[in-house]
């Protein structure tokens, strides 16, 4: 109790909480990292933003509605239609634009609650230790067994396939990759000295979780965020292209591929463009990560 209200009410404590970094000095020390980062850390970041501006914007950049017909059937490229339609007439450049909010929207929410999920869960797990870590290894071990497609392919055959269900199955099957990343990283610091003496100083499980074990674990979670983010996004276009996905009227980049696939056949790439942008923000999304690794390991890139 003595080592507590030391650390809670020392001078030195009190003076280093008096002088942190405002604002402004944070900001400027972001744009200092920036421009000190790699070619490709700046084109993904780049990309990243540029994707970000769309899908919040999507109402306004979006020349026609989202599902508004405007056109015949697989029109040519025009100055009223830029991209062409698609199989109903609707302006492709405006679905692509809607798609980004959909697709990315719904993806980095998925994520977000996979990585709630299975990250608290994960760390939970290594911190208590015994059966209960060992039943909860062992049930994520059995999901895990089964193909995430064929799994979420099962699981929205018999929950449906609106947009909740999609969001809840996806963050459910997601989760069991995040806890065992958090699992494993986090029993490489639940053993360290300072996390022993936390338990001898009478700590809770929850203040050593949030205080001692998260912030040494953080750098490889944000990581895997990334990349977790990645095969989400991926995953729901995907299954959008098998009609399992996101449903009609609703832009989704996966299931313009598979409406407007016919197209290739007489040498229309518009088919390619919902892939291409998939494919863009997947590889801008790479280079952060990379960069991210980069910077927590002290790995210094050129230019």
């Amino acid at each position: 109790m003595t080592d507590k209200v030391t650390r809670r009410f020392s001078p030195g404590l009190q003076r280093a909480h008096s002088h942190r970094p405002t604002p402004l000095a944070v900001s400027a020390a972001l744009f200092k990292q920036i421009a000190d980062a790699s070619w490709s850390a700046r084109l993904g970041l780049a990309i990243v933003v540029f994707y970000i501006f769309i899908a919040l914007f999507a109402p306004v950049l979006a020349p026609y509605g989202e599902s508004q017909v405007v056109g015949a059937q697989f029109d040519s490229w025009s100055t009223h239609n830029p991209l062409g339609t698609d199989g109903l007439g609707r302006d492709m450049l405006s679905r692509l634009i809607y798609g980004a909010r959909n697709t990315v929207g719904i993806a980095f929410v998925t994520t977000v609650l996979a990585f709630l999920l299975g990250g608290s869960v994960g760390i939970f797990a290594a911190a208590v230790g015994g059966w209960i870590d060992q039943a909860l290894a062992r049930v994520v071990d059995v999901l895990m067994a089964i193909p995430q497609l064929i799994f979420a392919l099962l699981l929205l055959t018999l929950f449906g396939t609106s947009v909740l269900s999609l969001i809840a199955i996806i963050a459910v099957l997601d989760a069991t990759r995040v806890f065992r990343l958090a699992r494993a990283a986090a029993m490489n610091v639940v053993v360290m000295d300072f996390v022993e003496i936390a338990n001898l100083r009478g700590e809770g499980y929850g203040w050593i979780l949030r205080r001692e074990i998260l912030p040494n674990i953080l750098p490889p979670l944000l990581a895997e965020f990334g990349l977790r983010f990645c095969f989400v996004f991926l995953l729901i276009s995907s299954l959008s292209f098998l009609g399992i996905g996101l449903q009609p009227p609703t832009a989704d980049w996966g299931s313009m591929v598979r409406d407007n696939a016919i197209l290739i056949t007489y040498g229309d790439v518009t088919p390619l463009l919902p892939a291409a942008a998939i494919a863009i923000l997947t590889v801008g999304v790479n280079f952060l990560v990379d960069w991210f690794l980069h910077k927590a390991n002290g790995i210094h890139d050129g230019q």
